[in-house]
Order: structure tokens, then C-alpha cells, then sequence
């Protein structure tokens, strides 16, 4: 049986018992039904991964000792910097699960001409706390021991002026390919919600240093957009070579 893997939000070291969260208890003891000895994998989204134990296997504060370290190389070489533009419902949902999986460094959320979601300060910081759960669970299931960095919801303008030694912009109407570009360490994509980039947005892009990229000769849905981009990158400069 898989051993799972759980997100604890503090320090881990050796020998130390530790109490797992609320959420984190009902899932080990509740939904996966773990009982006293069974093993668990902890990782705190900053690099550290353990072997431990369930000691107490309550719904409501399990807690676990910590048996060994556990050495995970699950990151990229190469920086993958998202700006995502904001889609309805699971479309957002399913890119920033994926682009977790395919190693990207960060996400940020953006607000576009073509977002339909409307977000005040209440809702921005709901969705925030979803995504945030999102990602979680998509390390929790990958083997990733860094939490990817969320960044707060701007607007396309905000993010744009931003530096990286790499930025791309993927245009339908370029004939330009990731082939064509130099090699970097650190790259930054931009991929719009449903419905896409104006070109308005896509020439303001180029303004400051993107490339305009072509996906391939085929229109693609944003959440597909997402994981193209990621693997593709991956493949040329990044773990997949």
C-alpha cells in the first residue's frame, strides 16, 4: 500500500511528535481510516520530508513521531514563472493542479480584458485560500516538497513590467516556436483565461520583452494551454530533457 504523504505547516525534526491539523487528521484518520502505527510521509512545503508514525489516530488532533528524513529530489532545474489569467470555476482549478504537477515555480492569478470573474477583496481572498488548497493536495500527490509560490490577484498590467531572464507569450498568430528561443534557467509564461488574450494585451506584452510564441498549429483551451506550455518546457530545458 502507498505510504501517504501529508502537508504539515511546521518545523520537522527528527525524533519529534508532532500534532497534524485539523484538516490533515480527518483526512489520515477519517478518510483514509489509519490507525496507531501506521506510516505516514510528512513534508512542510519548505524542503523537508519525513518518515513518521501515527501515534494517536484522532479524527480531531492525530498526531505522529518523526522516524527518519527522507531525501526527495523532486524539483526542477528550470523556474517556471505562471501568469495565469482567471478562469470560471474547475478551468482554473485543473491549471493550477497541473502546472503543480508539472513543476512550475510559481502561479500568479491575473486579471485580463477577457476575465469574466469578478472579484472583490472578499472573494479574491476565498479564492486565494481555494487555490492555496489546491496546490496542497497536488504536492501532497506528486511528491513535491516545495510548495509552489502563490501570488496575489493583479491585473495583466502589474505583472507585466516584471523581469526574467525568459518571458513567453503564446500567440495563435505567431510563427515563432520554443525551439527557436535561447535556453534559460528561469522562465516566465503568460497564458490567458477562456476566450484568450486580445491582441491589444499581446502587443502590450511584447513591449516589455515577452516573445510571442506559437502552442502548435491548433487553438488550445486555457487549462490545456497550461499544461502544454509546462511539459514542453520541461522536455527542452528543464527535468524532462
Amino acid at each position: 500500500m502507498r505510504v501517504p504523504r501529508i502537508y504539515h505547516n511546521g518545523d520537522l525534526s527528527l525524533g519529534q511528535t508532532i500534532e497534524l491539523d485539523r484538516n490533515a487528521s480527518q483526512h489520515v484518520c477519517k478518510v483514509l481510516r489509519l490507525t496507531n502505527n501506521a506510516e505516514l510521509r510528512l513534508f512542510n512545503g519548505r524542503g523537508n520530508s519525513v518518515h513518521a508514525i501515527l501515534t494517536n489516530s484522532s479524527v480531531k488532533a492525530a498526531t505522529a513521531e518523526i522516524i527518519s528524513e527522507i531525501s526527495e529530489q523532486t524539483e526542477s532545474p528550470l523556474k517556471i514563472e505562471l501568469g495565469l489569467g482567471i478562469s470560471k470555476g474547475d478551468r482554473m482549478d485543473y491549471a493550477i493542479q497541473k502546472a503543480v504537477e508539472l513543476g512550475v515555480h510559481s502561479i500568479t492569478p491575473l486579471i485580463t480584458e477577457r476575465t469574466v470573474v469578478r472579484l472583490d477583496d472578499k472573494r479574491k481572498e476565498k479564492k486565494l485560500n481555494h487555490w492555496q488548497g489546491i496546490i496542497l493536495s497536488a504536492c501532497e500527490q506528486c511528491g513535491r516538497s516545495y510548495l509552489p509560490k502563490l501570488n496575489p490577484v493583479v491585473t495583466l498590467e502589474k505583472w507585466l513590467p516584471h523581469d526574467a531572464p525568459c518571458k513567453i507569450v503564446f500567440d495563435t498568430e505567431s510563427e515563432q516556436r520554443l525551439s527557436q528561443l535561447t535556453r534559460a534557467d528561469k522562465v516566465s509564461i503568460l497564458i490567458g483565461p477562456e476566450g484568450g488574450l486580445s491582441e491589444t494585451e499581446v502587443s502590450h506584452a511584447k513591449t516589455y520583452d515577452f516573445h510571442s510564441v506559437k502552442l502548435g498549429p491548433r487553438i488550445l483551451r486555457t487549462e490545456t494551454a497550461v499544461v502544454s506550455a509546462s511539459s514542453a518546457l520541461q522536455t527542452l530545458w528543464g527535468d524532462y530533457a
